[in-house]
This record gives C-alpha cells, structure tokens and sequence, in this order.
C-alpha cells in the first residue's frame, strides 16, 4: 500500500522542513530576542529584575560594621526640632563628642551644612567637635547649572559652610544615581578627575578598606549588595543618642569602632518636600518599600569595606552569551518534539536560574539571565510552532498518500496509526481482488501516450473511487493496467468477501468507458485466504503488501476468466462468505497452473435480486455440468448446448463444449471427477 523510497514525495518535504530549518529560525529569534531586549530601552525591565530578583532567595546579611544614626519622627518630637528648617547645630555636635568618646571609627554626615546657622555658638561648637574627631566626612550637594548660567549643563559643587569644611576630614558628594525605577543599583559613577569622593569612598579610605589604597580602583564600575531590606544596617534615633534621659538610651559603647550614618529618615514631611528615601530590590515583596539614601551610601560603603560589592558581566561578554544561548537553544529545541521540547526548556530554565543564583551568592556577579530565559522560551515557541506545522504537513501528505490506497473512512481512521510506515508484517485472512481490462494490448496499441494516461486516468479514478474505496477496500499497487486490492486489512472487517464482491459489482454497474473506440471490459478474480501482510522490500524502498500462495490464486482466477469467458469469477473460499447474499453460478473444478489441488469456480453473477431472471440458466448449466462430472460426455454436449439456446453467447458452455472434444481424444485416469486441468496461466 505504502511505498516509501529514498527519497520518497514525504521525505522530500521532510527535508524541505527539516530540523536544520527550525533550528535556523528558531536560533535567529531566540538571539535576536536576547540582543534586542539587551540594547533596547524596553528590555530595561527585565535587565533590572535579573538584578532584583536573586535577593529574593538569598538570606539577609547583617553586617556589623556600621550603625545608622536617623533625624528620624521621633527625634524631631523629642528633641523639639523643625521640619522645615535646619537642627540646632549644638545637637550635632552633642552627638559628635559622644561618638568620639566611644571611639567611632568614623563618622558620615549625609547632612548639607551648607549655610551658617542662626546661632554661631552652635556652629562653632560643631566645628570644633568635628576637628576634634577628625575621622569626620561632611555631604557636598552636586547641582547642575541651569541653562542661561555659565556653564549650563555642567555640574557644580556645592561645599559645606568654610568653618565646618576646614574642620572636616573629608567632603564628599551625596549624589546617587538611581534607575528609571528610582532603585539604585549600580554605584554613582566616578571620572578620574572629579574634585571630590563620592560618600561611600571617603568613607572607606578613612576606615582603611584596602581598595582605596589604589587610587584607579576608585572609578570602577560596582553595583550595590544590599544586605536586606531597609533598616537592615543597624540604626538608632538620634534622640536616643544625645538625650541622656531618653526611655530607651542607647548604652555605652555602642558605637566603638563602628562608622557611623548619620542621616534623615521621615515618614512625615511639608507638602512639596521630597522624603531621600528609594525603593529597593526588596521593595516588591518586603513591608519596607522604601530605604533611606542614608542607608545607600552606608550599603555601598560597607560594600567597599568588606568587598562584597556586586560585578556585572562585561557588555561583550554579555553579549557572546546571549548568541551562544540563542543559536543552542533554537537549533536544540527546534529537535525536539513539542512536549520532549517543554520539558527541556523547564529543566534549562531551572538550570539557568541555579547556575545565576550561584555565581550572585558565591562569585558576587549578576548577568541579565531573564533574557536567557526569554531566549529558551522563545526558542520553545519556535520549536512548537515549526514542530506543529511540520507535523501538521506531514500528516496532510501522510492522508495524501492513504488516499491513493485507502478510502476517506479509513484514511480517517489510520491517519494518526504510524504502524503502517514500520517495516514487518503479520499473518491475515484477506479477501484478494486482481482486476485486468480484457484485450488491453490491442486496445492500446497505437494510441498517443497522453491520450492513453488520460483514459488510464479517469478508469483508475473510477474503479478505485466508486468501487475499491466505496467498500473500504486497501489499493496495494496498480500494475499496467491491473489492480491489485484486498479486504481485511489494515482494518479488519467481518464481512471482507461480501465487500470484495460488492467491489466487482460496482466495476459491472459503472457506465460503460471506452478507449480508442473501444468497449472497456473488466475481469476480476477473487479469492480468500491466508496472506502475509505488511512493508516489504528493501533499504532503500517497501511496500505495505500481501505475499503468499492465496495472492498467486487470486491472479489465476482473474486469468481464468479469459478462457471462461466471464467477468467476475471467485473461487469457493470467497463463495463460502458470501452464500445466500449474490447470485452465483458454480462453474467447476479447476486444477491451476502451478497449485496441485484443483480449485471450486464460482461466477458472480449479479445481485439477490438478479437470481430469478437467471435461475433458468443456472438451472441448465448445473445439469449439464453433473453430467460432465458422470463422464456422460454426450449427455453433458446435449446440455451445453441447450444452455446456448438460453444464452448463445455463454462462456463457460463454450469452453466446455471446447473441453470435451479434448476429453475424447485423451484416456482419463481413473480417479478423474470432472476436474479441469488448465496448462496455461
């Protein structure tokens, strides 16, 4: 039924569709995904998230190292402070002079002391508590000109007040440089000339952290390690610290050899005055949606102190990745079928995820790996949709080809089975059709090979639609201008000898064709019988077909019709499935070439309906053929011929007729029984 040849009309397509070509496409987008959310403004979001994300997962830190100091609610109540003007400058210095006394390794203030106060006392007590000190780092603000000014569009320092400046140690900008999103992740960007710190570095070279004891490690590109939502840093209210008599006071000794924060944290303010406070990486799922920029600059300095700071991957490096990715995952997913693909892209994500939350604990690098991950998605959309449309091709041509042999119910049917393309094959019962037009050679001799397929056309379109296909009948092969069919197989079905000959009918029935001014005439031979059927063949080509005895004997009942002068004969296999449903004529026993066992010969007849018009006949025929099997030879001549006299042009009374004028030139054996011995095929 299925030929499969190297390469076949599936195969071709096969190739045309070939993994290869998904692969191809697949890599393109997967890589074109990744470079494109890489480069492009919209691809910010998940670059961001591959940063936020692994803190979701990894324990907080508590360093210890350093404490916050907040200007926070309760030290504005306490201490009697307003909102909207500067503290009480002796405050600052009260709080300065305890921190020294305790020997504070440093202290950090993310304060603007920009203008004298109101009362110079306080400012002097300030600055003479900062010289005392001396490990003390004081906030610039850094602002950009205004257009119309000189100097529009660069930056300008703007130090603390001259007295406290020359007390201080250090100034330093308080300049972060958040994203789109207001997180600050990477550290404010430094250039080997600018004037002064950022914050985080003066604070680190006070405190000895070895990085700055290099001077070109100060403008490197570092991203901040927070250590856990806000308020993980320890940190106290200032109130707590300078009031004496405050409910909880802090102890003594609190602060020895600790850097100290100090800094604003509100959760009221005027209307029109911005809170320093950012959202973080825990913002998304932590109650503390908001972390003090204080609290910044001291996660950035401990970061320089422990050299725990985060790396980012090179943008080359970042970038060979993402092609790597792209190309893997497009041509591996591409390979495999929908759900095999599924599963593997899940199990690559897993893996992906691990490998990135590894190197963020244990190596302190984080690379954008969503995009990965965007990657073998997209790569696993590519995979589905090709594998989809590949599969959903190949069983359009896989239908295609069961529609040369098999009918639409069962191409329905099989349409999903792929063990009819598997090699092999088992025994059945089949009923077998070889079909033959009578006198082919000479009909077709001379005519133009066109002219002649057509015909060969529209009678193959015919005797496979209206009458093979019509009976759920399996086409095997056509052969010149026979068919070669059976029932029974792929699909068993009972009443397979009533099909076959229901087949054969319809041939009769169908309007008559013709061919080069010629009458069409089909014989069909029919028999039932065990046959081997499956994919034969060799490597390079098989065939779903039939082998065995049973099909040579379905052929020989076709040939025999030529000397019978019939149409349709079936031999006693098929007639035994068959009794009682066709009208059928016995026409003997037949010993074929090539079988050692004679064979009873049926002639289809007609249909159930057709009995009474031909019973006459039969009636004379079945006499006639007793007296035959009786050696009766001249009784059986008589009634040959008063068969003739129903019907002149019968051919089996002529091939009899034929036969006995042999029968009387020969001796027969003695066992003869009225077999007909053919010699000829």
């Amino acid at each position: 039924m299925i030929s499969k040849d190297k390469p076949d009309f599936i195969q071709r397509v096969r190739a045309a569709w070939s993994s290869s070509s998904g692969g191809i496409t697949g890599a393109l987008l997967a890589t074109g995904a990744g470079v494109l959310l890489l480069y492009l403004k919209f691809g910010l979001g998940l670059i961001h998230l591959s940063y936020d994300l692994p803190y979701a997962v990894r324990p907080v830190i508590h360093p210890k190292e350093a404490v916050m100091v907040y200007l926070d609610d309760d030290s504005h109540q306490n201490l009697n402070q307003p909102y909207n003007a500067p503290w009480d400058r002796s405050l600052h210095a009260r709080l300065l002079n305890r921190l020294t006394s305790e020997g504070a390794r440093a202290v950090v203030f993310d304060i603007v002391f920009t203008d004298p106060g109101p009362n110079p006392q306080a400012d002097q007590a300030l600055a003479q508590a900062i010289k005392a000190n001396g490990k003390v780092v004081l906030a610039a603000d850094i602002v950009t000109a205004g257009y119309g000014r000189e100097g529009a569009g660069e930056n300008e320092i703007i130090p603390p007040f001259d007295l406290f400046s020359d007390a201080a140690q250090a100034i330093a900008s308080d300049e972060l440089a958040p994203d789109g999103d207001l997180i600050a992740r990477q550290y404010t960007p430094m250039l080997p000339d600018d004037q002064i710190d950022s914050m985080s570095w003066a604070a680190a070279k006070i405190a000895g952290a070895a990085i700055t004891t290099n001077e070109t490690n100060r403008v490197a590109d570092r991203w901040l390690n927070y250590y856990g939502p806000a308020a993980t840093i320890p940190n106290v209210s200032f109130y707590r610290v300078v009031q004496t008599n405050a409910d909880y006071p802090i102890p003594a000794g609190f602060f020895s050899n600790k850097v100290v924060f100090v800094g604003v944290r509100l959760q009221t303010l005027y209307t029109g005055d911005r809170k320093d406070e950012y959202p973080s990486p825990y913002s998304r799922w932590s109650s503390e949606k908001f972390m003090p920029g204080t609290e910044l600059h001291a996660t950035m300095f401990l970061n320089l102190l422990r050299g725990d700071w985060l790396n980012r991957l090179s943008a080359k490096v970042e970038l060979g990745i993402l092609i790597a990715c792209g190309v893997l995952f497009g041509f591996g997913l591409a390979r495999l079928r929908p759900l095999a693909a599924t599963g593997v892209a899940f199990l690559l994500a897993a893996l992906v995820v691990v490998l990135v939350y590894w190197a963020f604990v244990h190596l302190r690098i984080w690379f954008p790996w969503l995009l990965v991950i965007v990657q073998i998605f997209t790569a696993l959309a590519c995979s589905v949709v090709f594998n989809s449309i590949r599969l959903y091709v190949q069983n359009r041509l896989y239908e295609a080809s069961l529609a040369l042999y098999l009918s639409p119910k069962l191409i329905k049917k099989f349409s999903s089975d792929r063990e009819l393309l598997k090699p092999g094959a088992k025994k059945e019962t089949l009923t077998i059709l070889f079909s033959d037009i009578a006198d082919f050679t000479a009909i077709s001799e001379g005519m133009d090979s066109d002219d002649l397929a057509k015909h060969m056309n529209s009678y193959f379109q015919t005797a496979v639609a209206e009458c093979i296909h019509h009976t759920d009948g399996t086409i095997v092969k056509y052969i010149g201008d026979a068919i070669f069919a059976f029932w029974n197989a792929p699909e068993l079905q009972v009443d397979h000898q009533q099909r076959a000959c229901e087949a054969a009918l319809r041939f009769r029935d169908q309007p008559p064709q013709s061919m080069n001014s010629r009458l069409l005439v089909t014989r069909i031979g029919l028999h039932t019988g065990d046959a081997n059927v499956g994919n034969f063949g060799s490597t390079a080509r098989v065939d779903y077909t039939a082998l065995g005895e049973n099909i040579n004997l379905a052929s020989r009942m076709e040939g025999l019709n030529k000397y019978l002068g019939t149409q349709t004969l079936l031999t006693g296999e098929t007639h035994a499935g068959i009794e009682g449903r066709f009208t059928t004529r016995f026409l003997g026993n037949f010993r074929l070439k090539g079988f050692e066992k004679s064979v009873g010969v049926y002639e289809l007849a007609g249909r159930l309906d057709d009995a009474a018009g031909l019973s006459p006949l039969h009636k004379a025929f079945a006499a006639a053929l007793e007296s035959f099997k009786r050696k009766d030879f001249n009784g059986a001549e008589a009634a040959f011929r008063k068969v003739l006299e129903i019907k002149p042009d019968d051919g089996p009374s002529k091939f009899y007729l034929k036969h006995l004028v042999e029968l009387r030139t020969h001796p027969l054996p003695e066992n003869w029984q009225g077999d007909v011995e053919l010699k000829e095929k």
